[in-house]
């Protein structure tokens, strides 16, 4: 794997760990809130940020997968 699908892998993992402990955190908190972004409400809910890791984790797979 060169350099830079090294540091895009490294970074989100660095994201799936993070995201993991939000979901963690508003799951055990039962926190599901609308939170104004910009002009939209967005959301924020544990399956929000557990999407997030498994949308992360394919593209970790798929980078390892290209070499």
């Amino acid at each position: 794997m060169d350099e830079s699908r090294q540091r895009v892998v490294q970074f989100l993992e660095k994201e799936i760990k993070t995201y993991g402990a939000l979901a963690l955190f508003l799951a055990k908190k039962g926190i599901k809130e609308q939170v104004r972004v910009g002009h939209k409400g967005v959301f924020l809910s544990p399956t929000y940020y557990r999407d997030r890791v498994k949308e992360a984790k394919k593209l970790v797979n798929d980078l390892r997968k290209t070499d």
